[in-house]
């Protein structure tokens, strides 16, 4: 971290919201393992399989704005707390389904309940901590989400065959001991109790009609991240590495942690290198540099091959993710700030909630070429993420709250 003097809290805020998405995401990618099985449980299709996780990122906006908005009235702190117990107990309850239709209608609600996560988590974060640290940090929190994927393909290599595909779900309730963590070790964003009485004063339809043309730019870039990340993970593994390529249970899961731990790097070195040359410059970078990727990682011929393609890939995708926490919340309008960046970034999600059908629609149309349809949905959406950051606005340093404020070094 860079040479600051961090409290005990800034720290531990640090670390719960990193978990926070962690342990969110590693609930949700534990379900792209398993089409198949719950396929075959329920006598389904893999395409109404994945219906699933169509529902799960549709709902996310739902969830974003509900705690998003209490999260703005009644604290950071509370809210995040009960939020991930929320997923946690949802989660829980998928491995228990008795019918698809049960099983559809409890990942809709887990989606609600892993929608409020992101904005809380980095909200109260980016509020808490010095100004000079947030490129690092904001790396550091996205990292959370590819460390969720690989202990989720942990868990896969370990678990799924002694245990079966329903206990998944029940190892995925293990996020719920994080509250104990927030309770003790965190304290409330000192920029909410600066500007509570503010943000009860100023009413949401109010805040974005002030700001209506950054909250639509926020959400047609977010939908363009979104079918990057999703549009490069969700069909890799059970997919594309099983269904087309026929690698084995530990292979793919191999190839999956070598993805995700490229993920983590690629967040945490662009999130720290937005913080010298700048929020839109990084993204940019990232997001170009993943085109010249995806021969190897979508068309390689041996497994060496796609699995370096597969690392690098995720080193472009999650190192433009990487800035996106505190790029959001610095372009939040600070009234809404809870609510803002998780709205934003889940409408996005639903725009592109759709992806997964469309890449097995694509796939199917020429002969189950997964790989061509992840190519066409990343290359596409690599070139306009790099066109709308170029022309979009940066708040690099805005201050959050007057305990930490600093010169405006905004774009």
């Amino acid at each position: 971290m860079p040479d600051l003097k961090w409290t005990r809290s800034q720290k531990n805020v640090v670390l719960a919201a990193y978990l926070g998405w962690t342990l969110d995401a590693f609930d949700f990618f534990l379900m792209v393992f398993l089409f198949t099985d719950v396929a075959n449980e329920f006598h389904v299709d893999v395409k109404t399989a994945t219906t699933a996780v169509f529902l799960t990122l549709a709902a996310r906006p739902i969830g974003a704005f509900i705690f998003g908005r209490l999260a703005d009235r009644y604290g950071r702190k509370p809210v995040f707390m009960w939020n991930i117990l929320s997923f946690s107990v949802l989660e829980l309850l998928s491995g228990f389904a008795p019918s698809i239709t049960a099983f559809l209608i409890i990942r809709f609600i887990f989606g609600i309940a892993m929608g409020g996560e992101w904005g809380i988590g980095s909200a109260l974060t980016f509020e808490t901590i010095p100004a000079q640290g947030r490129g690092l940090v904001s790396g550091i929190l996205q990292a959370g989400y590819p460390s969720g994927y690989f202990l989720a393909s942990l868990a896969y290599h370990f678990f799924y065959e002694p245990l079966g595909w329903r206990w998944m779900f029940v190892v995925g309730a293990v996020p719920a001991v994080l509250v104990l963590f927030i309770w003790r070790g965190v304290e409330e964003s000192p920029a909410y109790l600066e500007n509570s009485i503010k943000t009860k004063q100023h009413g949401l339809g109010e805040v974005l009609l002030q700001n209506s043309k950054l909250a639509v730019y926020a959400i047609l870039l977010m939908a363009c991240f979104n079918f990057f990340s999703h549009g490069s993970q969700d069909a890799y593994p059970n997919l594309f590495l099983k269904k087309e390529h026929h690698f084995d249970t530990k292979t793919l899961s191999n190839m999956t942690e070598i993805a995700n731990v490229g993920a983590i790097l690629g967040g945490l070195f662009f999130g720290w290198l937005s913080e010298k040359i700048g929020r839109r410059r990084a993204i940019m970078m990232a997001a170009l540099l993943s085109l010249p990727v995806i021969p190897f990682w979508a068309f390689g011929s041996t497994p060496v091959i796609l699995a370096a393609g597969a690392f690098f890939m995720q080193v472009c995708v999650q190192g433009a993710w990487g800035i996106i926490p505190v790029h959001l919340n610095e372009l939040s309008p600070p009234e809404i700030r809870a609510t803002f960046p998780g709205v934003v970034y889940q409408l996005g999600n639903l725009v592109a909630s759709s992806n997964l059908t469309i890449q097995v629609t694509i796939a199917e149309a020429y002969g189950d070429n997964y790989g061509l349809a992840m190519a066409l949905v990343v290359g596409t959406v690599g070139v306009l993420i790099a066109l709308m950051v170029a022309w979009g606005p940066e708040r690099r340093g805005v201050a959050m709250a007057d305990a930490h404020r600093q010169p405006n070094t905004a774009v």
